[in-house]
């Protein structure tokens, strides 16, 4: 299982970002699909997930409304729109082959996203 995510960067209080993760390794179709995030100091944190066929998503209360999940089955890519960044949206962004953080699942390496002037 490989799962290799990108597009994090330095960004201002209320831009934009557009997290992708190629995952390979595993029948990426039939797996609900998660975004993770660690922030300096604090713990893992659950973001969004997606069903399997884009039919479902679900986000963190932080971020609804300002995040948008979705997937390309027929690519193998997972994808986090990220807008009206926040500071506090700092963080290490990961992809996830779980709908949730719990018992055996793959992550990848993440992609750091900074906001602040």
């Amino acid at each position: 299982v490989q799962l290799v995510e990108s597009g994090g960067g330095l960004v201002e209080p209320g831009g934009s970002l557009r997290l992708s993760c190629a995952a390979s390794g595993f029948t990426f179709s039939i797996y609900y699909m998660s975004w993770l995030r660690q922030a300096p100091g604090k713990e893992l944190e659950w973001v969004s997930y997606i069903d399997s066929d884009s039919k479902y998503t679900h986000y963190t209360d932080s971020v609804k409304g300002r995040f948008t999940i979705s997937r390309d089955n027929a690519n193998n890519m997972l994808y986090l729109q990220l807008d009206d960044l926040k500071t506090e949206d700092t963080a290490i962004y990961y992809c996830a082959n779980t709908q949730y953080p719990i018992g055996n699942y793959n992550k990848g390496q993440g992609t750091q996203v900074t906001v602040s002037s």
